[in-house]
């Protein structure tokens, strides 16, 4: 069994543009996510890690919230990408290789993995450099 294509694009509005699914879901709650946050990776944090599995850690890395919304997230076709380029902090420090992003929950900490996938080209950090994600990236829900 797989999901329809009406209701693929349906969960990601929901998850990335807080927009209810009429009569199955909604974004209603004490406190929902105002943000989702983009982090960063060096290796797959596959689908039993979370936010911190594999996590960037040059000097000054952090990771960079997105809002829920249709200016955070274009939502289109059965897929989503980022409305304007995610830029991360400029690395002031370390070096190492990202192959991987990801979407979770928390600015910081374990936090809850929504999607990961890998780079179609990696990044290679050193100092001064400053990692991007374009409005290119794709996450799609098949």
């Amino acid at each position: 069994m797989s999901k329809g294509n009406t209701f693929e694009n349906d969960l990601l509005k929901l998850i990335f543009n807080a927009t209810a699914i009429g009569n199955i879901a909604d974004n209603a709650g004490t406190s929902p996510l105002t943000n989702l946050y983009v982090s960063l990776h060096t290796a797959d944090p596959g689908e039993a890690g979370d936010q911190t599995t594999s996590e960037a850690a040059y000097t000054s890395y952090a990771r960079v919230a997105v809002a829920r919304t249709s200016g955070g997230w274009t939502v289109t076709g059965n897929s989503v990408s980022p409305a304007a380029d995610i830029t991360f902090p400029t690395a002031t420090g370390g070096t190492e290789t990202i192959t991987h992003a990801a979407v979770g929950t928390d600015a910081s900490g374990a936090g809850k993995l929504l999607y990961s996938g890998d780079l179609s080209t990696s990044i290679s950090i050193t100092s001064g450099t400053a990692p991007s994600l374009t409005t290119s990236t794709v996450i799609t829900e098949d």
